[in-house]
């Protein structure tokens, strides 16, 4: 397999209260927030739009579960399926399931610590 993680697609955290969070980093740092976050957009190597989200979490949200920590990365990856099996293959915890959307497809791993790690295949072309 080629590449596996081609970038971060977005950091999630929890926190005590996400609105007054968001407000803070659009107010001191200026994150264009809304609902979800912040999305962030760039260009890869070869020019085509991609975004990175960065999203506070409430302190009570499940999301991150089975891992009891407070974030949660997600990469973007080529190839989910494939990338799952091989990780399998390799002994990885793998949680069985993947998630599509219009936006991509979404997998999900613990690594040696037990933090969950999103994998997202993402359609960048959707957001255009």
């Amino acid at each position: 397999m080629k590449n596996r993680v081609t970038g971060i697609g977005g950091i999630f955290f929890k926190t005590d209260d996400p609105n007054a969070t968001k407000d803070w980093y659009n107010k001191h740092l200026g994150f264009n927030t809304d609902d979800w976050g912040c999305t962030f957009w760039w260009k890869d190597k070869d020019g085509n739009k991609c975004s990175t989200q960065w999203s506070p979490f409430k302190q009570d949200s499940n999301y991150f579960e089975p891992s009891k920590k407070d974030f949660m990365f997600n990469y973007r990856v080529e190839n989910l399926v494939e990338l799952l099996d091989e990780l399998k293959k390799e002994g990885v915890t793998v949680i069985d399931k993947i998630e599509e959307f219009e936006y991509g497809k979404f997998g999900w791993i613990l690594d040696l610590d037990g933090n969950k790690i999103e994998l997202w295949e993402p359609k960048d072309a959707a957001f255009l």
